[in-house]
């Protein structure tokens, strides 16, 4: 397995290795899953409509064959992703922080391995390696001088020429506090073009991207703009 690197002649800033086990990290963290753990199945209320998101669920399972594995990371209360994974004959398995979306999840989703793990905490060594990962509205959880090196450990978990599936919003904001269905989460975001130099730099090939309008059927989450790309990992 290759570890990711800057393609020559452009330099990364990477932040610091972190884990879950670090005071400050885990501290944060916890506020993060909290958040979500209040939220719970009122997530689905608001998001009804995903059909971008299922759009590209459709085309991942176009392009893998039955019986693969996929890792389905930020997997929330498991629907439409982890779901419609299944539900095509792939083997799934599903992380997150909140252990209450990973129980909505469970019972959304029984085929499926859900597991309580923080992104950073990821390895192949201990989780083996993935034919493709999904990270559908994860990394927008993530300060920005975390990203690139979240985006190294998941192209560590995929196989050579895995695919990868990433949804952020558009936005130029970093690690910001918003009120988000009654709650205050930590978001980032960034401009296309610059979310496209970051998966060129952590070594995937973009195939295809796509961008859609999107408003939550609650008035207390804002109307975004929200950006789909399917990646592969490159040798």
């Amino acid at each position: 397995m290759r570890s990711s690197a800057p393609r020559e002649g452009k330099a990364i800033t990477m932040a610091p290795d972190v884990r879950s086990s670090d005071d400050g990290w885990a501290a944060r963290e916890r506020g993060q899953a909290s958040a979500y753990d209040h939220i719970g199945e009122h997530y689905d209320e608001a998001f009804p409509h995903k059909d971008i998101q299922v759009k590209s669920t459709r085309a991942l399972i176009d392009r893998l064959p039955r019986g693969a594995r996929v890792l389905d990371v930020g997997c929330g209360t498991g629907v439409p992703t982890a779901q419609s994974l299944t539900e095509a004959g792939l083997s799934v398995t599903g992380v997150d922080i909140s252990p209450v979306m990973l129980d909505i999840a469970r019972r959304n989703v029984p085929e499926a391995e859900f597991a309580q793990v923080d992104l950073v905490d990821l390895s192949p060594e201990q989780w083996g390696t993935y034919d493709a990962v999904v990270a559908y509205f994860a990394l927008l959880h993530l300060p920005r001088a975390h990203v690139p090196h979240a985006l190294s450990i998941l192209r560590s978990m995929l196989e050579p020429d895995g695919w990868f599936m990433l949804s952020m919003v558009e936005a130029d904001v970093d690690d910001l506090p918003i009120p988000f269905l009654g709650h205050h989460v930590r978001v980032t975001g960034y401009f296309r073009d610059d979310l496209r130099g970051l998966l060129t730099e952590a070594g995937f090939t973009i195939n295809e991207e796509e961008t859609a309008s999107y408003a939550p059927s609650s008035a207390q989450a804002d109307p975004e703009i929200q950006l789909f790309f399917t990646c592969r990992r490159t040798h």
